[in-house]
């Protein structure tokens, strides 16, 4: 809990020193618990708790407010960071995630930039190191390696923190020989590089490949990286699957995630259907949220 305190209050140092001062007005056992700071126009500071959000402040985020916000983020060098301001967010030291809303700049029918910001979410990093303890010895062969799991759950449940974990105990050698992982971090939740360095402990024998779509991501690892374990977050589209069958008959161990309840929600998906079908993953990890707390069911795959 000490630990996530500590995340609060670093990600708390983005912001302008009066909003600051608010986030901080927070009771340290809440602070713990804090998922995300959010900063609405005309709106008062809220923190965001596993029970809902809680304002902190009286006066309201100002426009100003939020450019402060951003020359922050961006260390006053917004230009630097307009890449990752196309997806609507930027990462920042400590792993956290500042996630932005204004008028979007269209370039060519794409985003180009954001202007007249209307509201921001600070959304705090939790590591979750021992995620995957509990999971381990159901997920590993009789050769003691990782097998290539699927986690299973829906939005908001912690397949990215599970994911993240067990990407830290195969690389570190936890219980395990250690191995090479490739992780192709698409949206930066998963190692979140900054100044190319993960803010989030994903292991010594790790590469991370941030802001490629995914499916590329995992083709450059492969090629590039001879990974034994190749890691993605959200198998979301047909190429994504077309990548991890392609790796999986190249001999690697695969990690990823899917929204969804169970294997019978997948099997109605075409899209998950066809992952099924392809038989790439020898492990479903299923977490089922109870009680503000997460099981985990494991099924084995022929």
């Amino acid at each position: 809990m000490e630990h996530n305190q500590q995340a609060y209050e670093q990600a708390a140092r983005v912001l302008p020193i009066r909003l600051r001062q608010e986030a901080l007005s927070l009771l340290p056992a809440d602070r713990g618990r804090a998922e995300e700071l959010r900063l609405r126009c005309g709106q008062p500071l809220a923190a965001v708790l596993p029970e809902g959000e809680r304002t902190l402040g009286r006066e309201p985020v100002t426009g100003r407010d939020l450019e402060q916000l951003l020359e922050l983020a961006s260390r006053a060098s917004v230009h630097t960071v307009l890449d990752q301001m196309r997806r609507g967010y930027l990462t920042v030291e400590g792993g956290h995630r500042v996630g932005l809303c204004g008028t979007a700049v269209l370039r060519g029918g794409e985003i180009f930039n954001l202007r007249n910001l209307s509201s921001a979410s600070v959304r705090v990093a939790r590591q979750g190191l021992g995620a995957a303890e509990p999971v381990w010895d159901k997920l590993t062969g009789p050769d003691g390696c990782l097998e290539s799991t699927l986690i299973l759950a829906p939005p908001g449940a912690g397949k990215t923190t599970l994911l993240r974990d067990l990407i830290r105990m195969a690389s570190d050698g936890v219980h395990m020989v250690p191995q090479r992982v490739g992780v192709a971090d698409e949206r930066g939740e998963i190692a979140a590089l900054w100044n190319g360095r993960p803010q989030l402990a994903v292991g010594r024998r790790t590469d991370v490949l941030e802001g490629c779509p995914k499916a590329q991501g995992l083709m450059m690892l492969l090629r590039a990286m001879n990974p034994q374990i190749l890691a993605a977050d959200e198998v979301t589209a047909p190429e994504d699957v077309r990548a991890l069958v392609t790796a999986a008959g190249c001999g690697t161990a695969l990690l990823a995630t899917a929204h969804g309840r169970d294997r019978e929600d997948l099997t109605r998906r075409p899209l998950y259907r066809e992952l099924m079908e392809a038989r790439v993953f020898r492990r479903l990890v299923y977490i089922r949220p109870q009680q503000g707390a997460r099981r985990y069911e494991v099924e084995g795959l022929a």
